[in-house]
């Protein structure tokens, strides 16, 4: 069984990242650290090594830690909903944790929302965290 957590370079996932460190420890059980690009354009090249930067040290602090955690990077052009959902299925994840942020209506009907579309799909129970609550 696993902890999976769902990394974007926001605040939310900087969040997510720290709780799901907590919830690893206290289950006693590995975590598994997903970061999930479409790819295919320059900009997503760009981006990919920016966050392979980033996921670098975030897998250091995880060894710093002593936590045992696998890194899936993914870039192979699904939506980041279904790369985290697959994940957890090929993980046996008991818990997903993500970070979520306020948004306005329109925000939400424009953009949709990749926090309901893994709610609705996980294989197991999700664990939200918002960047406003995370010190509480």
């Amino acid at each position: 069984m696993s902890v999976v957590v769902g990394f974007v370079d926001r605040p939310e996932g900087e969040v997510a990242f720290d709780l799901a460190i907590k919830e690893a420890r206290q289950r006693e059980t590995d975590l598994v650290l997903v970061h999930s690009l479409k790819g295919g354009t320059s900009d997503s090249i760009e981006s990919a090594e920016v966050y392979s930067r980033k996921l670098d040290a975030m897998d250091r602090r995880l060894s710093d830690e002593d936590i045992e955690h696998t890194v899936k990077e993914y870039i192979r052009g699904n939506e980041p909903v279904e790369d985290l959902v697959s994940a957890a299925d090929e993980f046996g994840a008991d818990l997903i944790v993500i970070g979520i942020r306020r948004r306005s209506q329109t925000g939400k009907l424009l953009l949709g929302s990749n926090a309901t579309d893994i709610l609705f799909n996980a294989p197991c129970p999700v664990l939200t965290v918002r960047v406003d609550s995370a010190g509480s």
